[in-house]
């Protein structure tokens, strides 16, 4: 198993993930990549190319396939489509992909509206010195997790929901991922994918559970919509379901059953 985190965060995201699929006797490694992954002791923080980030994971991918049977990609948000584009690029190296609160658009009830100006920053001067600052709800309907996450966010600079402030050059370079993902959605080829989505999430709706349907046509896509939480859905009211969701697709895959 390959865990995936979202951008600029770490792989505690995923921390329940890793730590209930290791309790039933799966392989896991949580990934972190070089230009993609919060640093916290880097002098500076700026992006690689999302075709290295890409790289990193197929590198990780045949480094397991070398050792195991099956190998499975669990992403959440940014971390789902960079699944997807290792998946188009890996083919039949990897037999399935768990896919977290999918972000092919970012359409969620905290959206302002002035997030479709966003090309502006990302591709020309205007944007040179803006940054996105992280902000309530945090991704989390939970308050006591929110208040938890605040603290973090104060104390540390990243927590388990994310950094407190992205640069440009990360966003610019998710944008591409996005972009380069949602063109070529009908090259995945995974035969197996679960997809779990808030039905509340604030940064994409489950309208990107109808992307992925139009565009995994030659997928076994099975969809679970959770009820209790926001975006992030690993550390939020719904954690348990997500993990028994993943738990029991993982099981599936790893017996081939149909």
């Amino acid at each position: 198993m390959v865990l995936l985190h979202g951008l600029c965060s770490t792989p505690d995201e995923l921390l329940s993930i890793a730590v209930g699929l290791r309790g039933a006797g799966y392989s896991v490694h949580a990934l972190t990549v070089d230009g993609y992954s919060f640093e916290p002791s880097a002098p500076s923080r700026h992006a690689t190319s999302w075709r290295q980030w890409v790289d990193a994971v197929e590198s990780c991918v045949d480094g397991l396939r070398a050792k195991h049977d099956r190998v499975m990609l669990i992403g959440i948000s940014a971390g789902s489509a960079l699944a997807l584009a290792a998946a188009m690029r890996c083919g039949a190296r990897i037999d399935a992909l768990v896919l977290m609160s999918t972000t092919l658009r970012f359409d969620g009830w905290a959206i302002p509206r002035r997030h479709k100006l966003l090309p502006l920053a990302l591709y020309t001067p205007l944007g040179r010195f803006w940054r996105y600052r992280e902000r309530a709800p945090y991704g989390v309907k939970n308050e006591r997790v929110r208040h938890w996450i605040e603290r973090e966010l104060r104390q540390r600079k990243v927590s388990r929901a994310g950094a407190a402030v992205i640069g440009i050059s990360h966003l610019r370079e998710h944008d591409r991922l996005i972009r380069h993902v949602r063109g070529r959605l009908n090259q995945v080829t995974c035969p197996r994918v679960l997809a779990i989505h808030a039905k509340e999430d604030e940064v994409a709706s489950v309208a990107n559970l109808d992307l992925l349907r139009q565009g995994l046509r030659g997928c076994a896509l099975q969809t679970v919509v959770v009820d209790n939480s926001y975006h992030m859905i690993t550390i939020d009211n719904d954690r348990q379901q997500v993990l028994r969701e993943t738990l029991e697709f993982a099981a599936a895959v790893s017996h081939r059953v149909a």
